[in-house]
């Protein structure tokens, strides 16, 4: 395993100095497939209310892996993992996201495809980046896929990578509350890798540390609920999506594109078309519908207007007493409109779940007489939440007719 001679370093807002110590490391984040992620937006339309929002997959990503290192400080994290399995968890966090597409999860909805099974290919399958995996042995770029597909091979890594408290979730919270200028995601990061422990192949926390984990859960709740799903940023994706569903639906017509559309073709004739996909950025839909705002497709023109010039369509809560005004809107529209104006998306979201004991579903707290518990059983606060916690927002977007 070669260390570089000099240690390399990203400055970072979050943590100080992000650190690379390893030269495959560094060839991993100079491929292109990584470096892709600096032209995806981590928070997608969400930048349309919080104008910082610019911040991308690619730091995201980088910060995740730092948060990696910094558990790997923890002593009883270091005398359970061996030094590959200690390479596997760095490695794990830092292309956890590679296989994100283009506006994040607008993509995925629209197109039928899933970031982590595409980034679990990615990571098997381009050849420079398995080239610079097998420099540790061949099986390891096998293992990081089974590692981000939870295939339960390595247990504790998956609870780093993707649990209810993991690396991903506690990078992207502070990350996200910084670039939207929010008070909401900031948790106390310190304090948790301090009451970290792992016992009986669980990753566990001292229960002196209950109200550091606290505050992260109702941290995460809020965040949910005044950034991720703030409805203006929904409606704004919606318009994407009503993009893809037209280009989709003229691509069944034969219509004639005056730009180059093959990558779209070739993710809906195949979801799991990697080269297409990989193609596929933030920065590729921009350039398409700056092409589609001079389209002779009346739908495909105006929704790309509405986006490009933030247009944010109208919302109406899609509850009981509404449903007479939604009809009387939808009453005004024929069956294209209806397609292709109007949509809706219901969002949920608790303080905290525990569905089971699966691992990654529970947060478990190392009582003093060394017992462990979980943070439901333990904390009144979050055991009464999980019942009076629990939300759900039922929208209906419209475009207003005969807007301009």
């Amino acid at each position: 395993m070669n260390s570089l001679q000099r240690q390399v370093v990203f400055k970072d807002p979050i943590y100080g100095y992000i650190h690379v110590n390893y030269e495959f490391i560094k060839k991993l984040i100079d491929t292109p497939l990584f470096q892709r992620l600096r032209r995806i937006r981590q928070l997608s339309g969400v930048v349309m209310v919080f104008h910082g929002a610019e911040h991308s997959r690619f730091s995201h990503s980088l910060g995740a892996y730092e948060l990696a290192n910094r558990f790997l400080e923890i002593i009883d994290v270091k005398n359970t993992f061996t030094f590959r399995e200690s390479l596997l968890f760095i490695t794990s966090a830092l292309l956890h996201d590679i296989g994100h597409g283009a506006y994040s999860h607008a993509f995925e909805d629209v197109f039928g495809v899933n970031h982590e099974h595409i980034g679990a290919e990615i990571i098997v399958s381009n050849k420079e980046i398995v080239d610079i995996l097998d420099t540790i042995d061949e099986d390891f770029a096998s293992d990081i896929k089974s590692i981000i597909l939870k295939t339960h091979k390595f247990p504790i890594i998956e609870q780093f990578i993707s649990s209810q408290l993991d690396v991903d979730r506690m990078d992207y919270l502070e990350r996200d509350a910084y670039f939207t200028g929010t008070a909401y995601g900031h948790i106390d990061i310190d304090r948790i890798i301090r009451v970290l422990f792992i016992k009986e192949s669980k990753v566990v926390f001292k229960s002196n540390g209950i109200h550091a984990i606290e505050n992260y859960l109702i941290s995460r709740y809020h965040m949910y609920w005044q950034v991720y799903y703030h409805p203006v940023a929904r409606a704004y994706e919606a318009v994407l999506e009503k993009i893809y569903l037209r280009v989709k639906d003229l691509i069944a017509l034969n219509f004639h594109f005056d730009c180059d559309i093959d990558a779209l073709k070739k993710i809906i004739i195949n979801p799991n078309d990697i080269c297409a996909y990989t193609e596929i950025d933030d920065y590729y839909i921009n350039g398409l519908i700056r092409y589609f705002i001079k389209s002779d497709d009346y739908y495909l023109k105006t929704l790309s207007l509405d986006f490009l010039n933030r247009n944010i369509w109208k919302r109406i809560d899609n509850v009981e007493e509404n449903k007479e005004k939604i009809n009387e809107i939808l009453n005004t529209l024929d069956d294209e409109e209806k397609r292709y104006f109007t949509c809706t998306r219901t969002v949920s979201q608790g303080t905290y779940r525990d569905e089971g004991e699966k691992l990654g579903e529970n947060i478990y707290i190392l009582l003093e007489d060394g017992t462990i518990s979980t943070i439901r059983k333990e904390s009144k606060i979050i055991e009464s939440l999980m019942y009076s916690g629990v939300k759900s927002d039922p929208k209906f977007f419209y475009r207003k007719k005969n807007e301009t």
